[in-house]
């Protein structure tokens, strides 16, 4: 038991790490299907349709722009270019701007199923049926998803997938990604481990009181997953009330409230360790912002306030994405604001998101519903 629970900690950790890419992403190592990935440039073209700085339109060519050419994000009158370099875009002698599928490597959940978001949301349902396809052939039978077939553990990514529409995925699939939600929460928050601290007697944490979500069972819960199990739950929630939800839900946003830094905004984890106060980290501050959407109070403001801060200087594309949904789900994001001009999209996660965040209403009621 004690090895398995030390493989599943090492796991946690690893996924941990993958996540932080603060300021220096690595390039894509984790690739959705290539039909799907490659379908991701006709799909910004339909989320974008505002001009370029230099006056050209938004074309099926301009998702994964190579170095030299315009640069920016979709969905801005401002600074309306799209995502650039972000599905292993490759340049061809003589053919101008081309793309093609980064398709190194194996399939992953996470990967496709944002894919199969950004797509949906820009009406591309005939690509995305190929994502969802695989997605569907990569459930376990507890009825969750691993990061990638062949893993025999369902994780964090079920979270993901539950965001995507019922009518899509498959009713009942995404019913067996709800239930294995509910279903799921950090060790601390279980009864064994509970019953173990209180016959050692050990008092219990104040921010061990609500129950968060882990990156694999059996692990402790962090702000990330927590993040992404809300959203879902939520979404879930406006199309099909349920007290057992809502009490996850608010459950997971109490978890999110004891786990603010001082400062305000988010940590991975704790909001101390080894004795010290730990930093908010961009990417975890915009996450847990837009989880607790229309929760108010002076945790929250504080909270805003240090993503507004991030927001100036965050040069991750991932972080800038989840701090302009945090900042977008209470209404204070700045008008008009651009990414950094050079900002790379280098994974189909960036790319997709930034497609979602920077496409209005459309692509953001695929988080909010």
């Amino acid at each position: 038991m004690a090895i398995l629970l030390a493989k599943r900690e090492l796991l946690a950790k690893r996924e941990l790490l993958a996540k932080r890419e603060l300021l220096a992403p690595t390039r894509i190592s984790r690739t959705a299907p290539a039909d799907v990935a490659q379908a991701l440039v006709p799909a910004a073209s339909r989320l974008v349709s505002t001009p370029f700085r230099g006056g050209d339109t938004v074309s099926k060519a301009s998702v994964g722009m190579s170095a030299d050419g315009p640069r920016g994000h979709p969905g801005m009158s401002a600074c309306a270019t799209t995502p650039q370099r972000n599905i292993g875009e490759k340049r061809e002698p003589g053919a101008g701007r081309s793309l093609r599928a980064n398709v190194r490597g194996r399939s992953w959940t996470e990967p496709t199923a944002y894919a199969a978001l950004a797509l949906l949301a820009a009406g591309e349902t005939g690509a995305a049926r190929k994502g969802l396809e695989w997605i569907r052939s990569a459930e376990r039978p507890d009825g969750g998803w691993p990061p990638q077939i062949g893993i025999d553990e369902s994780t964090w990514v079920t979270a993901v997938v539950a965001l995507l529409p019922p009518a899509d995925l498959g009713p009942a699939v995404h019913a067996r990604a709800i239930a294995w939600l509910l279903a799921t929460c950090g060790k601390e928050s279980s009864f064994d481990y509970r019953l173990r601290q209180w016959l050692l007697g050990n008092s219990r944490p104040a921010d061990q009181q609500f129950a968060g979500w882990p990156w694999v069972p059996g692990a402790a819960a962090w702000v990330g997953p927590t993040s992404l199990a809300i959203l879902a739950l939520e979404k879930e929630s406006r199309r099909r009330p349920s007290p057992e939800i809502q009490k996850r839900i608010e459950s997971g946003r109490r978890f999110l409230l004891a786990r603010m830094c001082g400062e305000g905004g988010w940590n991975h984890g704790s909001s101390r360790a080894a004795g010290y106060e730990s930093r908010p980290y961009p990417e975890t501050t915009g996450m847990a912002l837009a989880a607790l959407r229309g929760v108010v109070g002076p945790k929250v403001d504080r909270a805003l306030a240090v993503a507004r801060g991030f927001l100036d200087e965050c040069r991750s594309a991932d972080a800038l994405n989840w701090l302009r949904l945090g900042l977008l789900t209470h209404g204070r994001l700045p008008e008009g604001f651009c990414p950094p001009p050079r900002l790379a999209y280098r994974t189909l996660p960036e790319a997709s998101l930034a497609l979602l965040v920077g496409g209005g209403p459309r692509g953001r009621e695929f988080f909010w519903g």
